[in-house]
């Protein structure tokens, strides 16, 4: 019987721990880009009460750097692929893109998501429903420990709408 119980224990666990290959962490100073980087989210059009995924828009990712000495650097942008029919967006920043730039060491500070591109002319004002404007702060990641062990950052919804908007919870900078 012992042997049974064994038996069947051991691919049970196996089980368990290749389910818990995700956490969830949050960023220090400095430590971003130790390895890639996702942000995922979701992108709408909003027409009155009703939300609707938006397919072909696109989100900017853009990141804050500092030099190995600790001095503010050059901005790191980069743009998620177009959304799919559902509206998600994937954009992914690795070391290497970020050290290819000027061949030094480079930190990552501070990075924010925002609502770059919409494709539809009816609904291609932005708003700042999640910071869609003003920038979704890249906090907390789940470590997706794959081949890749991306940090994976989920940001928004954000949201397109028909028209302009007079949002007064844009913050002014003060």
């Amino acid at each position: 019987m012992a042997l049974q119980c064994s038996f069947f224990f051991i691919p049970c666990m196996l089980l368990l721990s290749s389910l818990v290959t995700a956490r969830a962490d949050t960023i220090t100073d400095g430590e971003l880009l130790s390895s890639m980087i996702g942000v995922q989210g979701l992108i709408y059009c909003k027409q009155g009460s009703k939300l609707t995924p938006l397919q072909g828009a696109v989100a900017r990712v853009t990141c804050e750097t500092a030099d190995e000495y600790g001095y503010e650097g050059e901005d790191v942008t980069v743009l998620s692929q177009a959304t799919d029919a559902k509206g998600y967006f994937l954009a992914t920043l690795s070391p290497s893109e970020v050290k290819g730039l000027k061949k030094k060491v480079i930190k990552i500070k501070e990075c924010r998501a925002f609502l770059e591109l919409s494709p539809a002319d009816t609904c291609s004002y932005p708003t700042e429903i999640n910071r869609g404007i003003s920038g979704a702060i890249l906090q907390t990641y789940r470590l997706l420990e794959n081949k890749l062990k991306m940090k994976l950052f989920t940001v928004g919804p954000f949201v397109f709408s028909p028209e302009e908007t007079q949002d007064k919870s844009i913050p002014d900078g003060y």
